[in-house]
């Protein structure tokens, strides 16, 4: 059995990708709900999901139209573990929602709703084959990030379901890659161990996408290198 992950509930229809890919990287997913008391007690690692807009009443703005309506015991559960993890300095993951929830956690901003959404919004199609998703954009990474030290710095191409993209970083987070367009689309923690979000979805690509596969083998590593005896 490999390390356990607790991995952020975010509907029946949409985590198998997620614990697809965390289990093909020789972890044992574990769901964290809002109604089963979530905690990272006997866990080796984080992942923090995609899904709906969390609620710009955290970063002290109005509702947008075009924003989602909020899922606050969501946003609650996941910014309550996100605290834990890094108190305790346990590996995480963020994508796509984690990588904004992260950001709005550490005191940065969002911009609800790019001009440029079209770009950035490519949703699943019905003949999608699971885990081998095409590409929506490329994302350039830059080099002296521990992203960069993961997948490789330079051009990589991602898929991509966001309409919103970080506007003020948070505290202590560094960029470690953005779209051509110039939205965001890497943060990481340089003072954690293993703090590492991006806004594309490597779940849907790791089987073919050797960056996206190697993204969740270092999660993998960092986990086993953190674990408990």
């Amino acid at each position: 059995m490999g390390n356990r992950i607790g991995v952020t509930f975010c509907g029946e229809s949409k985590i198998a990708p997620y614990e697809f890919a965390v289990a093909a990287a020789g972890l044992e997913p574990v769901r964290l709900t809002v109604d089963g008391s979530p905690c990272l007690e006997a866990l080796d690692g984080l992942l923090l999901t995609g899904g709906v807009d969390v609620n710009p009443a955290r970063y002290g703005q109005e509702r947008g139209p075009e924003t989602d309506a909020p899922d606050d015991p969501r946003d609650r559960m996941e910014c309550d573990l996100l605290s834990e993890a890094l108190r305790r300095q346990v590996p995480v993951l963020a994508i796509c929602r984690g990588l904004q929830l992260m950001n709005i956690h550490l005191g940065g901003t969002l911009h609800q709703h790019l001009d440029s959404s079209s770009v950035h919004v490519k949703r699943r199609m019905p003949d999608d084959v699971p885990r081998q998703h095409p590409a929506a954009h490329s994302v350039v990474v830059d080099g002296g990030t521990h992203l960069a030290s993961i997948i490789g710095p330079g051009c990589h191409q991602v898929n991509s379901r966001h309409h919103q993209a970080v506007d003020r970083v948070g505290n202590d987070l560094k960029i470690s890659a953005r779209g051509t367009d110039g939205v965001i689309e890497g943060l990481e923690l340089a003072s954690a161990p293993f703090v590492v979000a991006v806004q594309w979805h490597p779940e849907d690509r790791i089987e073919i996408s050797a960056a996206d596969r190697k993204l969740f083998e270092a999660f993998a590593a960092a986990a086993r290198a953190t674990a408990k005896p």
